[in-house]
């Protein structure tokens, strides 16, 4: 990552960098940027770790681990490239709306085979209030591209959680009969509890 968006990271938020570090802590929080995608790094210094250096999405934030005894010169050096490198594998797995919509189709087969009502339509739309939503009138169905990149139970949770409202509006018994049928639910939902609270801190 060049020096540009290695700036971008640190200046605009070099004192909480350096407060932090000055803790007697383990993790150093770096708040969300426009430059990271709109996630929070947390650099997590690990005890264990002799000289591996990882890097990982957990609940929306990008975690880096790093040994104990890394220099602070040398951490502030391997941030922007892992970052840089999480954000382009994420571009890389990124779905189309084509896929989105196949996938779509590809669940209400399984999930609601008794649906004779079909999406006209779904696709990613930029939402920072809502994971998804669904136009009855039109059969319209969009997902939040926040989660574009997020693990595949997810986004097949919300797409499965959308399906059902083309007959279903509100979130009745029958709907959550319906929704119980996709065996990540609880999974999915903690995903997107953390990535909220991950988001709000």
């Amino acid at each position: 990552m060049d020096n540009y968006i290695q700036g971008e990271i640190f200046d605009t938020n070099v004192r909480a960098v350096r407060a932090q570090a000055s803790k007697p802590t383990s993790e150093i929080r770096i708040p969300p940027a426009e430059i990271t995608g709109g996630a929070e790094i947390r650099v997590i210094r690990n005890s264990r770790r002799k000289r591996s250096i990882s890097a990982y999405r957990e609940s929306g934030a990008i975690v880096i681990q790093v040994p104990a005894r890394l220099s602070k010169s040398k951490v502030s050096e391997v941030i922007p490239e892992l970052v840089k490198k999480i954000l382009t594998q994420e571009a890389r797995e990124k779905m189309t709306d084509e896929a989105l919509f196949t996938r779509a189709l590809e669940l209400m087969k399984i999930y609601l085979p008794e649906f004779t009502i079909q999406p006209v339509s779904v696709q990613w739309r930029s939402m920072n209030e809502r994971w998804g939503s669904c136009t009855t009138v039109d059969r319209t169905i969009r997902i939040s591209s926040r989660l574009n990149g997020a693990p595949s139970y997810v986004v097949d949770y919300l797409l499965v959680h959308e399906l059902i409202h083309l007959v279903f509006a509100d979130h009745g018994p029958e709907f959550e009969r319906l929704l119980a049928r996709f065996e990540g639910s609880d999974r999915a939902s903690a995903y997107l509890d953390g990535y909220e609270a991950g988001a709000r801190g």
